[in-house]
């Protein structure tokens, strides 16, 4: 069996890495696409999470984050690993996600003539306004072999009639936690004193809309609690253009930090009161068993909806006196009942695996 990852992000980085690292260089090649163009958010998890260098590095064009920005960085992106993938010799392109990377390698690999195996398949927000929507429905649709976390995605990948097969692993997310969360208290080196929210924020819905933005900086600024803010590229962006920077930065409630790795990252997820984000991979990953902390998510929609069911997390929206209010009650109680994860039980890189040696072997 010989397999080929094409992955370009961080969230692809950490998630891939669990499967990545059961394999080596004779049966598996990397190919990174930069879809991130700064080194903390691409090949410092990379250099962390000890991968090995990828085989294939593309250098993409500067985007501005516009729609057609994005549609020319998918074209870069197709055009060159269709130059990288017909000189190897695999038996299927993996890729993980919803990324502009996952959508333009699965287009490749398919006219190719190249099976894709998708994991994390099956992730619905059916929210229309969000870029990830419409690449999971496609490369779902075209991909031969549909690694899906949890049984509702099992189910939404039956009920739409996807071509290929489809099977229940986990989320490969809390197989990164386990193997890294103790690892995260030596190499973390990041310092927090006292209690602390943790709060993330990137989604392009969010941050790419001045109102938006504007509504979530100020609910957040009403917190009785300090928030740790690692700050994204993209927000920081924003709150420049929006006239928000210096009202965040000079203001006692807010700490903004640079972006941080992996496995600082952890270290804070596993320290804070609660989470506030709207961050896909944090709402996973606060139901390892590890880390066990309430998310209040910052959407008007989620992919992740079992945590909500769970008790794990709760919806509460972008509206300013929302997230203030939802803080607060959180704040009172803070504590989850939750024991088991929703998204597995941290085994789902060895299932998928073990799935694709039965099929290409």
């Amino acid at each position: 069996m010989k397999l080929t990852f094409v992955l370009g992000t961080r969230p692809e980085i950490i998630k891939l890495a669990p499967l990545i690292k059961k394999t080596t260089s004779r049966n598996s090649t990397i190919v990174f696409t930069s879809q991130h163009y700064d080194f903390d958010m691409s090949l410092r998890f990379i250099k962390e999470l000890g991968i090995r260098k990828p085989d294939h590095t593309m250098k993409l064009t500067k985007i501005q984050n516009t729609t057609s920005d994005r549609a020319t960085q998918t074209g870069e992106i197709i055009i060159k690993l269709a130059k990288i993938i017909s000189s190897l010799d695999t038996d299927t392109i993996i890729v993980q996600g919803d990324t502009n990377t996952v959508l333009a390698a699965a287009i490749t690999s398919i006219k190719c003539g190249i099976p894709i195996s998708h994991v994390e398949a099956g992730l619905r927000s059916y929210d229309w306004r969000m870029p990830e929507e419409h690449n999971r429905i496609a490369v779902d649709h075209i991909s031969e072999l549909l690694f899906a976390p949890t049984v509702k995605n099992k189910k939404i990948l039956e009920k739409e009639n996807v071509h290929g097969d489809i099977f229940v692993t986990g989320n490969t997310s809390i197989d990164a936690v386990e193997e890294n969360i103790y690892l995260s208290e030596k190499k973390s080196t990041i310092k927090v004193d006292g209690d602390f929210i943790l709060a993330t924020l990137h989604r392009g819905e969010n941050v790419d809309d001045k109102k938006t933005l504007n509504s979530i900086i100020s609910g957040l600024l009403k917190s009785p609690l300090q928030i740790v803010l690692p700050a994204h590229p993209r927000t920081i962006r924003r709150l420049k253009e929006f006239g928000l920077y210096n009202k965040v930065l000079n203001s006692k409630t807010i700490s903004l930090i640079p972006t941080v790795g992996y496995f600082d990252m952890l270290s804070l997820m596993k320290k804070c009161s609660f989470i506030v984000t709207d961050s896909g991979g944090l709402q996973e990953e606060s139901t390892s068993p590890q880390i066990r902390k309430k998310v209040l998510i910052v959407r008007k929609s989620t992919d992740r909806p079992e945590a909500v069911i769970s008790g794990q997390s709760e919806l509460v929206g972008t509206d300013s006196q929302k997230i203030s209010m939802s803080i607060k009650k959180a704040l009172e109680n803070p504590k989850i009942s939750l024991r088991k994860s929703p998204y597995g039980n941290g085994q789902a890189s060895k299932k998928i695996l073990q799935i694709m040696k039965k099929k290409f072997n």
